[in-house]
């Protein structure tokens, strides 16, 4: 087995799969990788599984020592990485030789980027997942950010994969976006009457308290119908909640999993790797569209993560 060794650790880098969906219910949330379709990209460039554990970087990114040699891939958005001093490109995939130093800066444009090894990262699996949440110290590497000095082990490399990259012309239809599409919530009748129209009509600006939990925005203030106390419920990431103050908060991939705040909208699944690469003091604005849209948006997202041209050596 194989190691990288974290030289430094970034601002916020943590490692993180798909997430552990499926235990709501006992108030576990699912975390995971923020940009699915990053992390997706970044495990297939570097010959793994989708889900297999990589390292998420936030804002700022690390700079790790490969310990032997090593097939690596950089996906998400652009932190001008180097392997020894030579200019990496994002949505690619390099083999480093033993001691061979990756680093990575701040980020040129997005909020996240993804370091996928051949193998995975091999910490250990809790309730089906590799993935880090924070605020429970729960998964990952003792359940915490990334530090200096921290040695992360590699799993069972396969067969040789030469690297490659990602077909710009395909990626370019997978782009965040900043205007989020939306469905109606499931307390939207709990709002004023023009609250739904402030909200399609505002540009929003992420509020720099903004996290993994969720997205704070500052922008027009709703405000909610007279009405009676709201029973707490289960709420999944994308969900616009509307505290007291009237300023939504999209709630994200370590959300807890109920609240007891009303819903306006919810970001359809195929715009969640958007809210993934928002910034502080970044622009967005919401688009409403129907639940027949929103399923097809997704499914032709995912038609073009299938392309047979997706990948170019």
């Amino acid at each position: 087995m194989t190691f990288i060794e974290v030289l430094a650790p970034g601002l916020f880098s943590t490692v993180q799969d798909r997430g552990r969906e499926g235990h709501g219910r006992l108030g576990i949330s699912p975390a995971g990788a923020a940009d699915t379709i990053a992390l997706r990209l970044a495990n297939r460039l570097a010959g793994n599984d989708d889900g297999a554990a990589a390292i998420e970087m936030t804002l700022l990114g690390g700079a790790f020592r490969f310990e032997g040699e090593a097939l690596f891939a950089l996906a998400g958005c652009d932190l001008g990485a180097t392997l020894d001093g030579e200019a990496l490109a994002p949505w690619t995939s390099r083999t480093a030789r033993a001691a061979q130093i990756l680093r990575c800066g701040v980020a040129r444009s997005g909020a996240r980027a993804y370091l996928a090894v051949q193998g995975g990262i091999a910490v250990p699996s809790i309730l089906g997942s590799a993935s880090t949440h924070v605020p429970s110290g729960l998964g990952g590497l003792e359940g915490r950010v990334l530090r200096a000095g921290d040695r992360l082990p590699v799993g069972e490399v396969r067969p040789p994969t030469a690297p490659r990259r990602v077909n710009p012309t395909l990626l370019a239809g997978l782009a965040p976006r900043r205007t989020l599409r939306v469905t109606q919530g499931p307390q939207a009748e709990r709002f004023a009457p023009e609250a739904w129209d402030l909200l399609m009509r505002t540009a929003y600006t992420v509020k720099e308290d903004s996290d993994r939990m969720g997205l704070r925005l500052r922008g027009a203030r709703m405000a909610q119908a007279p009405s009676g106390g709201m029973v707490t419920q289960g709420v999944p990431p994308g969900a616009v909640q509307v505290p007291p103050g009237g300023e939504p908060i999209i709630l994200f991939v370590d959300q807890q999993t109920t609240g007891g705040y009303p819903v306006i909208a919810s970001v359809i699944s195929a715009d969640l790797t958007s809210v993934a690469q928002l910034r502080p003091r970044d622009e967005v604005r919401f688009q409403a569209v129907p639940l027949a849209e929103a399923r097809a948006l997704f499914l032709e997202q995912e038609a073009r993560l299938r392309s047979p041209d997706l990948f170019l050596t």
